[in-house]
């Protein structure tokens, strides 16, 4: 079993989990620093949030 094969089972049906936590950590940086990052911290968020969905999708197929 690989790595992404022990991440795809750790995210399976915890979705909204991991995006309220992803969302959680983007608003902690953004407060560090101040809100001088904010698109960039905006568009990692939504690119974490995009990986999970799709590691997520990926186990309903089978």
């Amino acid at each position: 079993m690989g790595f992404l094969d022990k991440a795809k089972d750790a995210i399976q049906g915890k979705e909204a989990q991991l995006d309220s936590a992803i969302d959680k950590a983007a608003d902690l940086i953004d407060d560090k620093t101040d809100q001088k990052h904010s698109k960039q911290i905006d568009q990692a968020a939504e690119k974490a949030k995009d990986l999970v969905e799709k590691l997520d999708e990926s186990d309903e197929v089978k």
